[in-house]
């Protein structure tokens, strides 16, 4: 059976205190490598990102989004990778230069991950919830470990006390990952929590990649007791808009404004994100500081 594609599973173990969940990317993730050529060895992190982001997310009860951001003064600066509660993805890296690693090969293409610091140097790994009608929460650590989830895994284990695992894998063709995290509540079940920690470690990036999540889950817990529930479609899906667009020129001031226009005639902004560009001419730059934005005006084409 094939896998499916674009979608979020969640499962929990019946008789103890082990939920999970597993995630593929297919045309989310082709979505987010079409905007930028990125080398092999920056998909690779930044994959292991917008999978880890919306299985996090898919944990959090509330409205809103989260944000994985890693950066460091490395030959990758910066990635970030979004989520929102409704199970939308984007996702971009920066680097300088040649990047050594990211081997590619194999049926999939799968793309063989480097050492954190290798790619980031010394770095931080932040993550921030924006949820509505919540104070935002950001919590850092350091950027370490062999790949994105080793590190989430550090996190969790030092700033939320709630023991988490991922297994991700990578390819040009899909990005996919398996997360097991143990509840709170009574340390009794330790034995649930390390059976199911150790039979998920038997699982091959391959078998991320390529096996339906029912075929998938019965290898790795053919004794378990697991309930499985109906997946959730996934989407790449940006949040840029004209108006999002004009609240951050307005936050220039008016005096930048004005030098910008003087001097270029318009002012011209892409979305990193999805490359979709916004045009403001002078009118539209007036407009900004009067109270009336037109949220209308065609994008400028790319």
């Amino acid at each position: 059976m094939l896998p499916e594609t674009d979608s979020l599973h969640r499962f929990v173990f019946e008789h103890s205190r082990v939920r999970g969940e597993l995630v593929r990317l297919d045309a989310a993730w082709q979505a987010v490598l079409e905007r930028h050529n990125y080398p092999g060895a920056v998909k690779q992190p930044l994959g292991e990102a917008l999978v880890s982001v919306l299985l996090l997310t898919a944990t959090l009860k509330l409205e809103g989004s989260l944000i994985l951001q890693a950066q460091g003064e490395g030959p990758i600066r910066t990635l970030v990778a979004q989520a929102t509660h409704e199970a939308t993805v984007r996702g971009l890296a920066r680097w300088e230069g040649e990047i050594e690693g990211g081997i590619e090969g194999g049926i999939e293409g799968e793309i063989e991950g480097g050492d954190l610091q290798a790619l980031f140097g010394k770095g931080q790994l932040v993550l921030t919830i924006n949820a509505k009608h919540r104070d935002r929460y950001q919590g850092i650590v350091p950027l370490e470990g062999a790949g994105i989830g080793a590190a989430l895994e550090s996190y969790f284990a030092s700033s939320e006390q709630l023991p988490s695992r991922f297994w991700l894998a990578v390819s040009d063709k899909r990005a996919a990952g398996l997360m097991l995290q143990r509840l709170p509540g009574p340390t009794d079940d330790e034995d649930d929590w390390n059976r199911a920690v150790i039979l998920a470690d038997t699982v091959q990036p391959r078998e991320l990649l390529q096996q339906s999540t029912p075929d998938l889950l019965r290898r790795l817990f053919h004794e378990e007791s697991l309930r499985l529930f109906e997946p959730e479609p996934v989407a790449f899906r940006c949040g840029c808009s004209r108006t999002r667009v004009a609240d951050n020129l307005r936050a220039l001031g008016r005096d930048e404004i004005d030098d910008i226009i003087a001097q270029q005639g318009l002012i011209e902004v892409t979305c990193e994100f999805c490359n979709r560009g916004y045009r403001f001419d002078a009118v539209d730059a007036r407009s900004l500081f009067t109270g009336v934005v037109n949220a209308t005006a065609p994008p400028a084409q790319h």
